[in-house]
């Protein structure tokens, strides 16, 4: 006789909920084992990673060496000769910067990452930030050029390394992409005169590499300026990477006016709103967050491209550790050089690409 105890007042079967998490053992056969294909691929790459992470710990950390010259680098060991960062970090990062003023660089260098880093959030989007960013500005540009009481003055041309990267790159990407987004409503403008010269500059902006704008910028471009007038050679070069870069994001932020249904511009303009109002309230919103991805790609693709100045004599980072490599002491070691440069551009390519994603997150609406 069953007891009141054993005796379900519902009468139905208990049912558990459903499991959510199905553990590490549970992740690794549905994501690594679930076919025999990728079980073969599995261990392909375990075995590849086994063979090839002990030797890469014994040559670049146990075999390592840190603080000798390059002569002892190639007498006493065959591992990794880091030294070649380390004896000459302050002319990577910082190139011929006077080596008595380098700390003005590195305080910019700073005060320009504390910008970026509160910018990230959307809360502090405000005028503040706007005054913020002008005073910033307004402080870097005097602590880098100088001619001031207390500060030598340095010329332009011996900025370089880390710095001018980073100077280049940033505002090069600020003012590029409200531009693009201006030539991309311009395509798309019903006046034809306006959407010519938008088509025109686009198609040929697009149509030539970077190198050549950097190389008419600063070779063909001082020819057609009167005689006596001459124009900073980072600013030219500065001028260039935001035109090449403004027509490629053009193209995609046109790609995202025309993902908006029509329907968003016909409800706009039935509620009387200007074209102003319309774009900057309902149109662009929604079509600047659709290619965040496309967007972001770009800005990386543009902030790598800095690199390229070289050709007109300007030594951004990945030029003062070329210069490093030209020395006969440090000749061999490319390969430590250049890892340190991609953990450099790592760095900052994935700061920029863990950003958007945020950004994606905050503004998903669930459509």
């Amino acid at each position: 006789m069953e007891t009141e105890n054993n005796i379900n007042p519902t009468g139905y079967d208990d049912v558990r909920p459903p499991v959510v998490h199905t553990g590490v053992i549970g992740w690794i056969r549905k994501n690594l084992f679930n076919s025999w294909f990728n079980s073969i691929l599995t261990l392909i790459v375990l075995y590849a990673l086994w063979k090839i992470i002990p030797m890469l710990i014994q040559w670049a950390f146990i075999d390592g060496l840190w603080m000798t010259g390059g002569a002892q680098c190639r007498a006493e060991s065959d591992g990794a000769c880091w030294s070649i960062i380390t004896a000459n970090f302050r002319f990577i990062i910082f190139g011929f910067y006077p080596q008595d003023s380098q700390w003005r660089p590195f305080v910019c260098m700073v005060l320009l990452t504390a910008l970026l880093l509160v910018s990230r959030n959307r809360r502090y989007w405000k005028k503040p930030l706007g005054l913020a960013w002008i005073a910033g500005l307004i402080i870097m540009g005097v602590l880098m050029y100088g001619g001031v009481p207390g500060l030598e003055r340095v010329e332009s041309d011996k900025w370089s390394g880390l710095p001018l990267t980073m100077l280049l790159s940033v505002f090069g990407m600020v003012a590029a992409y409200p531009f693009g987004v201006l030539l991309a409503l311009g395509r798309r403008s019903e006046m034809p005169a306006i959407k010519t010269i938008c088509i025109f500059y686009i198609e040929l902006i697009r149509g030539v590499p970077l190198i050549s704008l950097l190389f008419m910028s600063s070779i063909l471009f001082p020819l057609f300026l009167p005689e006596g007038l001459t124009i900073n050679k980072i600013l030219r070069a500065q001028a260039a990477i935001i035109m090449f870069t403004a027509a490629y994001i053009a193209e995609v932020v046109r790609g995202g006016l025309q993902a908006i249904p029509r329907g968003q511009y016909e409800a706009a303009e039935s509620m009387g709103l200007s074209y102003y109002q319309k774009m900057r309230l309902v149109i662009l919103p929604q079509a600047l967050k659709i290619v965040i991805p496309p967007t972001v790609g770009i800005l990386v693709s543009a902030f790598k491209d800095t690199s390229l100045v070289v050709v007109i004599a300007l030594y951004d980072l990945l030029a003062t550790a070329k210069s490093t490599l030209s020395n006969p002491e440090w000749m061999g070691f490319s390969v430590e050089a250049y890892i340190f440069i991609a953990i450099i551009y790592f760095i900052c390519c994935y700061a920029m690409s863990n950003y958007s994603r945020r950004l994606e997150r905050e503004l998903e609406t669930g459509r």
